[in-house]
């Protein structure tokens, strides 16, 4: 059954490239061992994002984990912390709304220079949403995006939803912010998160759709085997990395 919502830009299947439009060097990419804990994560990116505004750092993607915590966007809603207790809440600078961060889930800060590539904002998301469906593609996952809503999903056509409509999963989200137009915050893919963590929020606002992972799509996919997808990806679509 078509899923009715889907329009052109959603089923686009193109990818789009976001390179450097001047000479500059690969971008830094950096894998974090065990759990970061969200406030180092703040100060690393403010860091970095500092320093690559002066011309002192090169572009940068870090790849995190993080220890169980609810994030707050510029546009949350406190009546989307359906559980405030439950885990830690930040509210940080990034676009957005609430979403879980914890275990199992691979979060990616991209601190990149639209200067050196494009000032055009909605471009540089789409090109975000670009490298999470590029990702998911590795694994022969079908990520879609919605006019309607933020993130990255997948049909369900084996669990029909009230509507009669196909039901639909959001497996992967995104939220920006830039400073001199470098960009931190980032992305994050659910590899194997314990999915009733969602429950204590309402995932970016989006109370009629669900939350999946690439495991409990089936996959039998470590986070190693994400980062490798990840990185390919991200150098088709952003350019070469070291």
């Amino acid at each position: 059954m078509k899923n009715k919502n889907l329009n052109a830009r959603d089923d686009a299947k193109a990818i789009s490239h976001f390179l450097p439009t001047v000479d500059t060097p690969p971008v830094d990419w950096i894998v974090a061992p065990g759990l970061t804990e969200y406030e180092d994560a703040l100060a690393f990116m403010d860091q970095r994002v500092d320093m690559i505004s002066r011309g002192e750092a090169t572009e940068c993607i870090w790849l995190v984990e993080h220890p169980s915590l609810y994030t707050a966007g510029t546009s949350a809603d406190d009546s989307d912390l359906t559980q405030p207790d439950r885990f830690p809440v930040f509210k940080t600078g990034r676009g957005g709304q609430y979403t879980y961060h914890g275990p199992g889930q691979r979060v990616a800060y991209a601190m990149l220079d639209l200067n050196r590539r494009e000032k055009d904002v909605r471009r540089y998301v789409i090109a975000l949403e670009d490298w999470l469906i590029a990702s998911l593609d590795k694994f022969n996952i079908r990520g879609e995006r919605r006019t309607d809503r933020v993130g990255v999903w997948v049909q369900r056509p084996d669990r029909p939803a009230p509507t009669g409509m196909i039901a639909e999963d959001k497996i992967a989200a995104l939220g920006i912010r830039l400073r001199k137009w470098v960009s931190f915050h980032g992305i994050s893919i659910n590899v194997e998160p314990e999915l009733a963590h969602f429950e204590g929020i309402v995932p970016c606002g989006v109370r009629e759709h669900g939350v999946t992972s690439l495991v409990d799509l089936g996959l039998p996919v470590t986070m190693e085997d994400c980062d490798i997808a990840m990185k390919e990806a991200f150098q088709e679509v952003f350019g070469p990395v070291e």
